[in-house]
């Protein structure tokens, strides 16, 4: 897995501008708000995700239907803002399985030497600048070879890791349902800490710093720095996006309404 982003690393530093700048920004701006405000909208936030979700599903399992897919993706959304609270604790306990996932099937992602997937095609000459389209050709090879070999590595993991993975999942379903804005909190700032780093990544990828190669250099201070920002914003979170309840206000009477005398309370003094 980290020769594939190494090597895409290698070609991404002849990638046309707006395939990294436009991305990177974007990805970054949505990040830190979802890191540090994503609480307070939940209910879009949740709806959003769950049309995405809606539209991965449908676009896969129905053999890329657009109409079909559509109308997932509307289901889905609707039913994620209906029942959000059951929706972010399935979310929180998807986010903690690819975790799990992500660091379990890493040991069974073959090296790039011990298959010919990659071909001349997907690694362009150093010395040419890539256009845009070319440049998400490029990008599209190497996520089809990423799919491919992830689905490899899926066949080759044995059974215990993914009733691990499932057990991982398990456990925060119901923790997610009994403390909702908390769950909420954590599953904003870990989405929104995500995000933050990889329009990052996306960004010092065009400058040429080689920022995947850092990371897995350095991978203990970067999981520092990831769990650190995950816990603040859920606490900043937790403490500041409250909601805001309306409060009954009275309304005045009329100038020819009559109204209803005070009462006072009596005392020895005005018996």
């Amino acid at each position: 897995m980290l020769e594939i982003l190494q090597n895409f690393e290698q070609a991404a530093a002849r990638f046309a501008t707006l395939v990294l700048i436009v991305p990177g920004l974007t990805i970054l701006v949505v990040g830190l708000f979802i890191w540090l405000r994503g609480l307070s909208l939940r209910r879009l936030l949740a709806g959003l995700l769950g049309a995405i979700i809606g539209a991965i599903c449908g676009f896969y399992l129905f053999s890329r239907n657009i109409i079909i897919t559509t109308i997932a993706t509307g289901i889905a959304a609707l039913v994620a803002i209906v029942f959000k609270r059951l929706i972010i604790a399935l979310l929180l306990a998807a986010l903690a399985a690819a975790v799990c996932f992500t660091i379990l099937i890493a040991p069974y992602m073959k090296p790039a030497d011990a298959e010919a997937s990659v071909d001349q095609d997907i690694t362009p000459e150093q010395s040419s600048t890539l256009s845009v389209n070319e440049s998400l050709q490029v990008v599209k090879s190497y996520a089809i070879e990423f799919d491919n070999k992830t689905k490899n590595a899926c066949w080759q993991m044995p059974l215990y890791n993914w009733a691990i993975i499932a057990v991982s999942a398990i456990i925060l379903i119901v923790p997610g349902l009994i403390f909702w804005r908390l769950s909420s909190a954590l599953l904003f700032a870990a989405l929104g800490t995500l995000l933050i780093y990889g329009g990052m990544v996306l960004l010092l990828l065009y400058k040429g710093s080689s920022p995947i190669s850092r990371i897995a250099d350095r991978s203990s201070f970067y999981l520092t720095v990831l769990v650190v920002m995950i816990a603040f914003g859920t606490i900043e979170q937790y403490l500041l996006c409250r909601d805001r309840k309306r409060q009954p206000t009275r309304k005045k009477p009329a100038n020819n309404e009559p109204q209803e005398p005070q009462q006072t309370k009596q005392n020895w003094r005005n018996k």
